[in-house]
This record gives C-alpha cells, sequence and structure tokens, in this order.
C-alpha cells in the first residue's frame, strides 16, 4: 500500500493537484461523490483510496486529502481492475471504462462528457456552443479536476461501447456499428432488434442481442 500511494504521489507531473475544494455534487464526476474503491495490482496486491471518475478528462482521480489527483498512465500499466460503488472498472486504450459484461465476449462502456459555454445571444436568452479552447485551458490550469463547473459552462455526457469477440476488440457508438460485426446474420439481427425493440441506450437490451446474436 505504501509503495502504490508513494508512486500516485510522485506522479503530480503527470495528474493534476488542487487545493482544497468545496464538495458538491456535479456531472463532470461519474458518481455523485468521491467513495472508497479497492485497486486491484497485476501483481495481485489490493490498495483501497477514495476515488471517482472524471468523464471530461476520462481520468480516475483520487482524493488525497482534499486534494485531487489524476492516477497517471505510468500507474495504470501495473493495474489490473478497480472496484467502486460495486462496478467494476479496467484499462481499454488508456482510459478507465466499466467492464458490463464478460464471458465468452466482453461489453465495456467509456463514459465521456464535453464542456459547454453557454454564450449570450441576444433579447436574455443564451446559446450552447462546445468549446475546446476553453476546454483546454481549464485543464491545463487544473480547474476540470475541480469539484465545481465554472460558471457559464455546462457539461453534456454520452458514452459508448466496447466489444472484445474472438480476441477482437471494437468500437461500437450506434446501433449500425453492432450490426457491421455479424455481416453473415444480417437478417437475423433486423428481426431481433424489431420484436424485442432493442435501444441502443438500453443496456440490458444490448446485452441480451448481442448474446443473442454470438449464440445464433
Amino acid at each position: 500500500m505504501k509503495y502504490f500511494y508513494s508512486i500516485l504521489i510522485s506522479s503530480l507531473s503527470i495528474g493534476f493537484l488542487l487545493s482544497d475544494l468545496k464538495r458538491k455534487e456535479v456531472s463532470h464526476y461519474l458518481f455523485p461523490k468521491f467513495s472508497d474503491g479497492v485497486i486491484l495490482m497485476r501483481s495481485g496486491a489490493e490498495n483501497t483510496l477514495s476515488l471517482n471518475l472524471n468523464t471530461l478528462t476520462e481520468q480516475m482521480v483520487f482524493d488525497n486529502k482534499g486534494q485531487k489527483m489524476a492516477i497517471a498512465k505510468k500507474e495504470m500499466l501495473i493495474i489490473d481492475t478497480i472496484y467502486l460503488q460495486d462496478r467494476k472498472f479496467v484499462v481499454i486504450k488508456e482510459k478507465f471504462v466499466e467492464a458490463i459484461h464478460g464471458s465468452d465476449w466482453s461489453l465495456y462502456k467509456e463514459y465521456q462528457s464535453i464542456l459547454v459555454e453557454n454564450k449570450p445571444s441576444g433579447y436574455g436568452s443564451s446559446s450552447e456552443t462546445s468549446s475546446s479552447v476553453s476546454l483546454t485551458h481549464l485543464e491545463s490550469n487544473g480547474r476540470l479536476m475541480e469539484l465545481e463547473i465554472p460558471d457559464g459552462y455546462e457539461v453534456k455526457s454520452s458514452s459508448f461501447y466496447w466489444l472484445r469477440r474472438d480476441g477482437d476488440l471494437k468500437r461500437v457508438s450506434k446501433m449500425k456499428d453492432l450490426k457491421k460485426l455479424y455481416p453473415e446474420k444480417v437478417d437475423i439481427f433486423k428481426k431481433y432488434v424489431k420484436k424485442n425493440k432493442v435501444k441502443y441506450d438500453n443496456q440490458e437490451s444490448l446485452i441480451r442481442l448481442i448474446d443473442y446474436m454470438e449464440a445464433s
């Protein structure tokens, strides 16, 4: 535990370090608050830290006495699984994603969000524009690790899946992506989706669809 903790502390050049901040529920973290999670190392060792997933930076963040720091990429290489809020997170493409199904095939969910700046559009109303310039600025000075989004901004959340089958990993961001993975079973796919009214944003129905396609 001491070894792993010292590694994380030494990663400040990669992670983000902030001064004490007022704690509140925010939308750019996956969970409403930080809570103890178990970090299972590839070596088999286990460590417990107060964790949360920042969906704007897509980093797993730990709370060190009020200071928020991200687990750096070099530490991700020695982590097997993180257990947090009765859910499992693993590393795919240098990002922490949720493992939501595993058997002969595995399904993972990647959580993302973008920062949207509200700009006045006249007559007292406002318009929303995604602001990559503002996002870069906020990230460079550590603001994205804060528990409060700056005034004038809001968060738009989204998610997509990674499907691993036959040792191959594919991104699934819409139903068409999933259908393309079964070129010889397109008719079966369409009939099942129509009969069972499968929706991309319904995680359980999506799992049942993949299970059916794998068994067909």
